[in-house]
């Protein structure tokens, strides 16, 4: 089993940036090949994947509405994936969810609903 718990979302103006940050425990990141991401919820729409990480880091998937804008990362040591959000805009403004071992294809990612953290609200301000 593996537990996961967002934070670092808040209140940020149009252009800003934000640093979200997802702490897994349960089990070590690197005893398995894991992939984790990043999914989003907007007020009335379905939930949607942002970004994607493989489990050496070594490959990265984005939703095209974020290509360029948003990154993802991990710590192996820390158990820790991070997404680094600038240029925000209202658009953004969404739940934000972490999500491990789901499956990554053709550069898209898809979660495994097991395993979802608790989510972090981003709200930008026009």
């Amino acid at each position: 089993q593996v537990q996961l718990v967002e934070s670092g979302g808040g209140l940020v103006q149009a252009g800003g940036s934000l640093r979200l940050s997802c702490a897994a425990s349960g089990r070590s990141f690197t005893n398995y090949a894991m992939i984790m991401g990043w999914f989003r919820q907007a007020p009335g729409k379905e939930r949607e994947f942002v970004a994607g990480i493989n489990w050496s880091g070594g490959r990265t998937y984005y939703a095209d509405s974020v290509k360029g804008r948003f990154t993802i990362s991990r710590d192996n040591s820390k158990n820790m994936v991070y997404l680094q959000m600038n240029s925000l805009s209202p658009e953004d403004t969404a739940v934000y969810y972490c999500n491990a071992e789901g499956s990554c294809s053709s550069g898209v990612c898809y979660p495994n609903n097991n395993y979802w953290g608790q989510g972090t609200q981003v709200t930008v301000s026009s």
